[in-house]
């Protein structure tokens, strides 16, 4: 039978350096005010959401609401799609989102509010978008390996900058932590040979800095790295920073928070639905803030993937 409680939460009461757990007895407060029909969990590990998500879904939740920062929507659209097939019919799940990390870059490129109180009245909305998702396959000692990712997905400078901020963010969060972790990476970190296919074309061989597979707008804790990137037009914007410097590179970042840099000779955007990625150099790739793995990567757009409460 289906169950009578409309909407799940799930809570990651680490995200925001653990400001969520402190956060929650407020945003509780909020739900229970405006009279949402609700039950709550909190995620206990890493990967814990993902789980909890494919379980909310399979109960036949109408809404499923992450509560945390990038990497907790990020496993609860893990769950939400890796149960979707044999529920869709039934009953489509929507999303919803409670912003309480630091780097925001999924509700920024949404347009949700940042803000929880105003984030909790957003799930009364009516309203919903359809946003295609990302699936990224690769190999893990012979084992085929899948995850799905909703804002963007890189490898290069900024995936090992991703891999410095896990380190950093023990100490520190939010812009601050990326900005340092840009830095730490910044002196260690040499451009590489990498093969790149896009849909049909013409698979080519580039020294870059950076790939990025851009499915939202904002990145790296508000970077406008893809301005023109649209969460449900089903096609990527893949942006490619080619050899460019150390010194050009410090002098042209301030323009990827405006998304000028888009304009500077070195780099290049195309619009794509299939991504293949390799190198024969160590290559690491990140997905919504978090480390994927190594190796060659395959990534392909899931257009309409999931209904998210705007």
């Amino acid at each position: 039978m289906p169950n009578s409680l409309k909407t799940k939460l799930i809570i990651n009461p680490a995200a925001g350096s653990g400001t969520t757990a402190r956060r929650w007895p407020h945003i509780k407060r909020q739900l229970d005010e405006l009279g949402i029909n609700y039950e709550f969990i909190f995620t206990e590990a890493p990967g814990h959401a993902i789980a909890l998500a494919k379980e909310a879904a399979e109960a036949r939740f109408q809404n499923v609401v992450a509560v945390g920062g990038d990497g907790t929507i990020n496993e609860v659209i893990n769950g939400l799609l890796t149960a979707a097939l044999p529920i869709k019919p039934l009953m489509p799940v929507d999303l919803g989102v409670i912003n309480t990390g630091t780097g925001s870059d999924f509700v920024r490129s949404l347009g949700i509010p940042r803000n929880p109180d105003r984030a909790c009245h957003h799930l009364l909305s009516r309203q919903r978008l359809k946003v295609d998702a990302g699936l990224i396959e690769w190999k893990e000692n012979g084992e085929a390996k899948s995850r799905y990712f909703i804002n963007a997905a890189g490898v290069g400078f900024d995936a090992e900058t991703t891999s410095a901020k896990a380190k950093i963010s023990r100490l520190l969060r939010g812009p601050v932590s990326y900005i340092l972790s840009v830095g730490a990476t910044l002196f260690g970190y040499k451009n590489r040979p990498v093969k790149i296919k896009c849909d049909e074309r013409q698979e080519n061989i580039h020294r870059v800095l950076s790939i990025i597979i851009a499915n939202g707008s904002y990145f790296g804790g508000g970077m406008k790295v893809a301005p023109d990137a649209e969460l449900g037009d089903q096609l990527f914007d893949v942006l490619t920073i080619g050899d460019i410097g150390k010194v050009e590179l410090i002098q042209a970042f301030p323009r990827v928070y405006r998304g000028t840099h888009i304009t500077h000779p070195k780099v290049s955007v195309e619009r794509a639905a299939v991504i293949t990625l390799s190198s024969t150099e160590r290559l690491l790739l990140q997905a919504d803030g978090e480390i994927i793995g190594e190796g060659a990567f395959r990534l392909s757009l899931v257009p309409g993937a999931l209904n998210v409460i705007i």
